[in-house]
């Protein structure tokens, strides 16, 4: 085992890279509340006379538990999208969330404008078979209005008994008229790494989310496409599409494992514990082989830490379109009672000290997702070889009729991009570079 095999797995865990708490799978660190000291004395009067205030005039009598939990809420709410109250249920349900199984429709959602926004669907779950997108805009859960709900009441509804239908209301970007989705809740398993041979010596991986085993299982995929193509890759494609990010040690091994040296990434917060810093060791799984990493508009957080590492370095080559940009750190703070508070601690910076929060990745090719179709040809072009007693190429070979020239290959090339044209365009590009590297070997 390589030096690179044995330490790209040896990361410093403590620091989420998470996004909102989500029906999909929520990472988290622990860290121990401390007491602050110097309380503001005339804002907690204020507090207090409105706290009284609704104990004597409003229209129900509310338990005092019920106002302080609802205060400490807005409180947390208040502070940025990501920063929340967790009670007991809920502390229970993130951790739950970080076993890789869990109940759901299978997808990472945030707050926009008081509505959940869908950040990315999980590859292979009830929400990617039934058409959710990255970018929607859920406004209805059933025949529940989304507006005025936090996050996690939202969530709490999108959870459910596996096996049951959940509608959903989404306005999409582009369609005129709100869309409505039914969704079966399943059990969600996430397999986070998938790979396949796009073409003779050119290697995929998809990763679909960032666990604490993502790298390990990322490099024995790898492994097993070298195997494939005879014991070398000529090139790789890193697909990140909708990746909504996952454990910040799962994002820097990944990253670890395509460099050789450098700083990867580092947090920068005001408490000492929120002020790290992460560097690459030695060897590089693909052996300087190039390297095309697909991004998108669900691309976030974890996805982001690479993208932007690899970018940096100029070990990668980013294709697609600007990432989310979600580049703060999350840290789970367990209270006394069996709550948690959920708060932003930190954000996180590329390399070169770009922050990525609210800006995100920008491609160095941008390209839009497109559908292409192919055009049905009536009759195949006449070329030299189709005429009667053409000449001889004089190599001895004898030439072929552009009839018999590689229907199946030409139909699967054509069917890829069909299926996937920022994939089609990635492997040329990966094709291109490999031919320069040979060239200037």
């Amino acid at each position: 085992m390589s030096t690179k095999r044995q330490n790209v797995f040896l990361v410093l865990a403590g620091v989420v890279v998470g996004l909102s708490l989500s029906i999909g799978q929520g990472v988290f660190a622990e860290r121990d509340a401390t007491p602050v000291a110097g309380l503001p004395v005339e804002e907690l009067r204020t507090f207090s006379d409105v706290f009284g205030r609704i104990k004597n005039d409003y229209v129900e009598d509310v338990e005092d538990s019920e106002l302080l939990e609802n205060a400490i809420r807005g409180m947390l709410s208040g502070l940025d999208p990501h920063s929340a109250y967790l009670d007991r249920e809920q502390f229970k349900e993130l951790q739950v969330g970080t076993s890789g199984e869990f109940g759901g429709l299978g997808i990472e959602v945030g707050m926009e404008d008081g509505f959940v926004k869908v950040i990315a669907p999980i590859d292979d779950t009830p929400a990617q078979r039934a058409g959710i997108q990255a970018g929607d805009l859920i406004i209805r859960l059933d025949d529940t209005p989304v507006k005025g709900m936090t996050l996690n009441d939202a969530v709490k509804i999108m959870r459910g008994k596996p096996g049951t239908v959940l509608k959903l209301t989404v306005v999409r970007e582009g369609v005129d008229q709100p869309l409505k989705i039914n969704v079966k809740r399943a059990i969600i398993k996430v397999r986070s790494v998938k790979h396949r041979i796009l073409e003779d010596g050119f290697g995929y991986v998809r990763i679909s989310q960032f666990q604490s085993k993502t790298a390990e299982n990322m490099v024995d995929a790898i492994e097993k496409l070298k195997k494939e193509a005879g014991g070398t890759l000529k090139g790789l494609v890193l697909d990140l599409r909708n990746n909504p990010g996952g454990v910040l040690n799962g994002a820097v091994a990944v990253s670890d494992a395509f460099l050789k040296k450098g700083l990867i990434v580092y947090t920068e917060g005001r408490v000492n514990d929120s002020k790290l810093r992460f560097n690459a060791t030695p060897d590089d799984v693909l052996n300087t082989a190039p390297l095309i990493v697909l991004v998108n508009q669900g691309s976030a957080s974890a996805s982001e830490i690479v993208s932007g590492a690899l970018q940096d370095h100029k070990r990668a080559i980013i294709v697609g379109t600007p990432t989310f940009g979600k580049g703060s750190v999350q840290t789970i703070l367990p209270l006394s009672n069996g709550t948690a508070v959920k708060l932003t601690t930190a954000r996180y910076y590329t390399p070169s000290g770009r922050s990525i929060q609210a800006e995100g990745i920008k491609p160095d090719i941008t390209l839009d997702p497109l559908q292409v179709s192919t055009i049905e040809r009536t009759f195949e072009p006449v070329k030299e070889a189709d005429l009667s007693g053409h000449l001889s190429n004089g190599n001895g070979h004898k030439p072929k009729k552009s009839s018999d020239k590689g229907k199946d290959k030409d139909k699967q090339e054509k069917s890829l991009a069909q299926r996937d044209y920022q994939l089609y365009e990635a492997l040329n590009l990966l094709k291109g570079l490999a031919i320069q590297r040979e060239q200037m070997q």
